[in-house]
């Protein structure tokens, strides 16, 4: 049974979310009004998953999930408004530690419950499963426990987080000759803060542009695009119109679109393109590979397939290994959920199974970049 907490400060959406869990057989409900009343219910309750709403008197989401992921972290899913101001607030959840989002019903939300509900369902019940990184935030839930135990009020202690294995670097051979070939970077759930560690070490100078598909709706990939390039030495912008590729520059494709790469006279573009209604995640990893193989041979592509759930990727990655290209897929020990990731390994089709603080070396070590340094180009 999974133990979940709706934290809500609207009685109406507290009765609709209660109703969407309360049809599941593996769900039992709580409820809280405000973040006060949730964090008494997880001391009281411990549950397993939580949603959190952002807008809330007396203590707000945000604060809320900062005090849970320092104090007793566990999986959150944040219901958010679907505005810029709401997109911000999300990245900073994620930021926080959040697993997972999902927009939250405007308007009618009775009338528009329905429809949300499998996904939410389905998000919440695969953030109760998610594996949070024990590094998160590791300094900060050190520093609290410190102050505790020096005021007497220690909270029980536990157990340290142990270092992913390093494991080897893929023995793979830079493609001769020039033009140079892309990184193709899918992800899904945990994809956020897994773009932090995968872009951050990577130097301005990173020969191979990087094409990123990262499921999200389209008001969110801009502040994501904008956040990474506030924290990376990489250039990072989100794809909107036909854009050509550089190296060192990062495309995040936009939400509710498919990310697809073009030829153009003077080269090889990112461009936005309606998503395929046959492919149920965008932007599309599988249809972002696909395209690229269709115009630069698979020797001169990487593609890198990290944390979320279910299968997008798995199958262009495997096409492109076979056709002679490189893929690495993040380990189970460091993603957050091993869906994507998993079903590449299960196939057969990665070259190397990396956690995820070994792949940003490994990309320099195959193209003979040097790590730079977070926020180098700034």
């Amino acid at each position: 049974m999974i133990r979940l907490l709706v934290v809500d400060d609207s009685a109406l959406m507290r009765r609709l979310l209660g109703g969407v869990f309360a049809g599941e057989p593996d769900f039992e409900v709580a409820f809280a009004r405000d973040g006060v009343e949730a964090l008494e219910a997880i001391a009281a309750r411990r549950p397993d998953v939580m949603t959190l709403d952002v807008q809330m008197p007396r203590m707000d989401g945000l604060a809320c999930l900062d005090r849970v992921m320092l104090e007793n972290p566990l999986p959150v899913v944040m219901l958010s408004s679907l505005t810029e101001a709401g997109a911000e607030a999300t990245m900073e959840a994620l930021r926080l530690g959040a697993v997972d989002f999902i927009g939250k019903p405007a308007g009618a939300a009775s009338l528009s419950i329905d429809a949300l509900a499998p996904r939410l369902v389905e998000k919440v019940r695969a953030a109760a499963g998610a594996r949070l990184r024990r590094s998160h935030r590791l300094a900060e839930r050190v520093r609290l426990r410190a102050g505790l135990s020096a005021a007497g009020n220690a909270p029980p202690r536990s157990p340290q987080p142990t270092p992913a294995r390093a494991g080897p670097l893929p023995r793979l051979a830079a493609p001769p000759g020039a033009p140079p070939g892309l990184v193709l970077v899918g992800c899904s759930t945990g994809g956020p803060t897994a773009l932090d560690a995968l872009l951050g070490p990577l130097p301005t100078d990173f020969p191979w542009p990087i094409l990123i598909a990262q499921h999200m709706p389209a008001n969110f990939t801009g502040p994501l695009a904008r956040r990474l390039d506030r924290l990376c030495a990489l250039t990072v912008e989100e794809v909107t119109r036909p854009v050509p590729l550089r190296p060192g520059h990062a495309y995040v494709g936009r939400g509710d679109a498919d990310l697809i790469l073009g030829l153009r006279a003077g080269g090889p573009v990112a461009m936005a393109a309606p998503s395929d209604p046959a492919r149920r995640w965008h932007p599309s990893v599988d249809r972002m590979v696909d395209s690229a193989m269709e115009h630069i041979p698979a020797a001169a592509l990487v593609g890198v397939l990290m944390t979320g759930m279910g299968s997008d990727g798995a199958a262009a990655m495997a096409r492109l290994r076979g056709a002679g290209g490189h893929t690495i897929a993040e380990a189970e020990e460091t993603a957050v959920v091993w869906g994507m990731p998993g079903e590449l390994v299960r196939a057969g089709g990665a070259d190397a199974v990396l956690p995820l603080d070994g792949i940003a070396p490994a990309l320099a070590a195959l193209l003979g970049a040097p790590e730079g340094a977070r926020g180098a180009r700034r």
